[in-house]
């Protein structure tokens, strides 16, 4: 008797997939009346029509049986472009008699068995296709989310139909291209985007006032959409689909589930003669706890610049607090099971526990990232973040080849995505720290900015360019843009240790030493802190205090040399270099 021979795990492997299921409608009836003639056609189709598009959106072709074509894509977009070329395709044929095609599309995970492409998300997709009329697409929500906003299309619900052997429901919804649309502009071209938390910002109320001044809280609405859609980071809800809603007729969960969101930005407007008072707050709806709100309170007298500041505001304390619930979800997740966007979120979380072993951990999976996603670009800024750090806490074994691939990986993200302000905000303090550069950072901080005025990350790192540069009331500047859009960033003690540069630079020692005890509370083991405080205490007198900072600096790091330091830091002026070099002898560390 014959052995089936074992799967090993180099023939079969699990991963995240957009797979398209297309059959003509009618085969059997066509065949019945010519059968060579239905299947010339059909062979003309697959040749003419279906492969083509396949080859400019990139897909491959992973099965054909019979009327049926199985194709697979590495971006979910591009299978929905590629539906949509089809079947324009076919339409513009109309008076050429020809066949008409159903299209299903899933995203999903699949089972890749030596280019053979099983499991449920497999079998939704040859199911779901069932639902669409003669020359229609249907996608599931999966692939609708993936896809919103980013393409002219709109989708209209078909429910959950039944589907043999899926044992769950599973939402349904036609696709209708809107033409005239600019789909090359709204696009992305990769995957990962479709894991984004999921935001509703609802109309914010007015409370107490009368109806012709719900303009203001309109204005305040908009204000907040179109600034978080700016957001690579953050899948947003657009204004169109949540007018509905102003009345409140729904709790917070049925209009989460409509919409399809994970949280639900909420807020009013209370007008008292010259006072406003302005309440928002952001909902988890699946744990249905708040995790962030905040009132606000000014005058009518500066209205535009009120709702200015609060937009402001809004923004730059969002995203950081949807990130940091994200990365929470996924802490305790295996690896193994993780698709490119959650190894980075996985990834975020160690970063922040800053010790050598999380950072380790956390390089793994931003490699794991970018193996399973090439064209994920935050997953090359995060990398290029991860070496920054891994360099200047005198963790890398090979600095130079680190510093290389530092270099190379934060280009790469912007090559990817040159209009994603994190990905400019690390180039550009990469480029500075690690390159050298500053002037040439300074414009791609300046692109981030210009993309993203509320990017709390971009003004922190900026900041650091610019105390670099010798300009250090500029930097402080900058800091107080990262005060006031995100004070309780759990990177705070990083943008600290700017402070705490940027006001030695300016020769101003007690508030050096100010911030920098503030970063040394919060991270104690924090190199980058420790040099500069050693330094700004013997500079300032206290050099028995500056020589314990030393000695601490010495056991987390006993390699650590004032002239191999001196040779590298990138204070540009040379007077700035000499003095940090001076208050690190006077702290008593080694030459």
């Amino acid at each position: 008797m014959n052995q089936v021979p074992a799967v090993t795990p180099s023939t079969i492997n699990r991963r995240l997939a957009a797979v398209a299921f297309a059959d003509v409608a009618g085969f059997s009836r066509l065949m019945a009346v010519d059968d060579v003639e239905t299947v010339r056609r059909w062979r003309a189709v697959r040749t003419d029509v279906l492969q083509p598009h396949m080859l400019r959106h990139g897909g491959r072709v992973a099965e054909i049986a019979g009327d049926a074509v199985l194709v697979e894509f590495a971006s979910v977009v591009n299978a929905v472009r590629w539906a949509t070329d089809v079947q324009r395709t076919q339409h513009s044929a109309q008076g050429k008699n020809p066949l008409h095609l159903r299209i299903g599309i899933n995203v999903e995970d699949v089972i890749d068995e030596d280019g053979i492409l099983q499991g449920d998300g497999v079998n939704i997709a040859s199911r779901i296709h069932q639902a669409a009329d003669p020359g229609q697409i249907v996608v599931t929500a999966a692939v609708r989310d993936y896809v919103m906003n980013r393409l002219p299309v709109v989708f209209h619900d078909l429910g959950t139909p039944p589907m043999k052997n899926i044992n769950r429901a599973v939402r349904v919804f036609a696709v209708e291209w809107v033409e005239g649309g600019k789909s090359d502009l709204l696009a992305q071209p990769y995957l990962q985007w479709s894991s984004r938390p999921t935001i509703a910002v609802l109309p914010f109320r007015t409370v107490g006032g009368a109806e012709h001044e719900d303009y203001f809280a309109d204005g305040i609405t908009n204000e907040i959409i179109t600034g978080l859609s700016r957001s690579r980071g953050l899948y947003i809800i657009a204004r169109s689909s949540t007018l509905r809603y102003r009345d409140r007729g729904k709790d917070l969960r049925q209009i989460a589930s409509e919409l399809d969101v994970r949280y639900i930005l909420d807020g009013s407007v209370q007008r008292q003669k010259k006072r406003l008072r302005i309440s928002s707050e952001l909902i988890d709806v699946g744990s249905n706890r708040p995790i962030w709100a905040e009132r606000f309170e000014g005058s009518t007298d500066e209205l535009f610049e009120f709702q200015d500041r609060i937009t402001a505001s809004i923004l730059g304390k969002l995203e950081p607090r949807v990130r940091a619930v994200e990365a929470a979800r996924v802490r305790d997740h295996p690896t193994e099971s993780l698709d490119a966007y959650h190894c980075v979120l996985k990834a975020m979380a160690l970063l922040y526990l800053f010790t050598e072993e999380s950072y380790q951990s956390a390089g793994e999976l931003l490699e794991r990232a970018i193996a399973l996603d090439p064209s994920y670009p935050q997953a090359y800024a995060y990398l290029a973040w991860w070496l920054n750090f891994r360099i200047g806490e005198g963790w890398s074994p090979n600095p130079d080849a680190d510093i290389a691939r530092a270099l190379a990986v934060s280009q790469r993200a912007i090559e990817l995505d040159s209009e994603d302000p994190f990905a400019l905000a690390v180039g550009g303090h990469i480029l500075s720290f690690l390159g050298k550069k500053p002037l040439e950072a300074i414009d791609l901080f300046d692109q981030a900015l210009a993309l993203n005025e509320n990017s709390a990350f971009a003004w922190g790192l900026s900041a650091l360019t610019l105390a670099y540069l010798g300009r250090p009331d500029e930097a402080v500047g900058h800091l107080q843009n990262v005060w006031r859009l995100n004070p309780f960033d759990p990177l705070s003690f990083y943008f600290w240790i700017i402070a705490g540069i940027a006001e030695f630079v300016a020769g101003r020692y007690e508030e050096s030493i100010a911030w920098l005890r503030k970063c040394r509370r919060a991270n104690p083991r924090f190199i980058a802190c420790l040099r500069m405080l050693a330094a700004s205490l013997a500079l300032s007198g206290r050099e028995h205090d500056a020589q314990e900072v030393a000695r601490e600096l010495l056991t987390i790091e006993p390699s650590f040399r004032v002239s191999t330091f001196i040779l590298w830091y990138p204070l540009q002026r040379k007077s700035d270099l000499a003095r940090l070099e001076a208050g690190l002898r006077l702290a008593g560390l080694p030459d």
